[in-house]
């Protein structure tokens, strides 16, 4: 028994560590990112002997960063206790979390039944965003070898319309794996922004940021029903 109690000792005191070594290296990776990200237009004009009106792209940096911002936030409250630090820094970094690497992570942790807040659900998403990374970096850099040879079948018109459903395709098999299990609240807010998108069409373009109001719908219904099979 206390070879145990030692044994479940050090495995805290190793993951800490990974935790606070994973902090550190996702910190500094994203520092070097947004550097990366926002030093490139200067290197360019800096190579080329021109540079952008600072004022305006000012003005249109804060014109959509604050469209935004909210959408930002709801996104980082949402999905860091399902993908864990390190595959949250992954997934930030390398970007598509919606239609890429969130559902790689909860299918991975379906896989292997592990839970949210949990070492296990930490280590599996770490993993499998780390997987799909790759695999995006492997398969865009074939597209991009491949691109002039496929040209003439991927701008084909007769292929267009499949095109154009990809994104709704990936999101309705997605979502189908998680309503069917959860009919009471999803089918709420499913019906509800249905409705308030066919009433005011111009919120589409808003989609991001309604996800606010659906998950806070959600949320509600999952925490009625919650206190209701708790007998309170």
């Amino acid at each position: 028994m206390e070879n145990n109690r030692m044994n479940e000792t050090e495995k805290q005191a190793v993951y800490q560590q990974y935790i606070r070594t994973t902090h550190m290296l996702g910190r500094i990776f994203c520092i070097l990112v947004l550097i990366l990200l926002l030093g490139a237009p200067f290197m360019m004009g800096a190579v080329l002997g021109t540079a952008p009106n600072l004022g305006a792209a000012g003005k249109a940096f804060l014109s959509i960063g604050i469209v935004y911002l909210v959408s930002c936030i709801a996104e980082y409250i949402i999905y860091v206790p399902m993908l864990g630090a390190g595959g949250t820094y992954l997934a930030f970094i390398t970007g598509n979390l919606i239609n890429m690497k969130v559902p790689c992570a909860m299918t991975a942790r379906d896989i292997v039944g592990a839970k949210s807040g949990t070492t296990e659900n930490e280590i599996i998403s770490t993993l499998s965003i780390a997987t799909s990374s790759l695999v995006t970096i492997l398969v865009l850099a074939v597209g991009v070898a491949l691109l002039i040879p496929l040209q003439p079948l991927l701008q084909d018109p007769a292929l267009q319309p499949a095109f154009d459903n990809v994104v709704p395709a990936l999101f309705g098999a997605m979502a189908f794996k998680y309503f069917r299990g959860h009919l009471k609240i999803a089918l709420p807010p499913l019906a509800a922004m249905s409705l308030l998108f066919v009433l005011l069409p111009g919120l589409i373009s808003s989609a991001s940021m309604m996800i606010i109001p659906g998950g806070a719908l959600a949320i509600g219904l999952a925490w009625y029903y919650f206190r209701k099979e708790q007998g309170k």
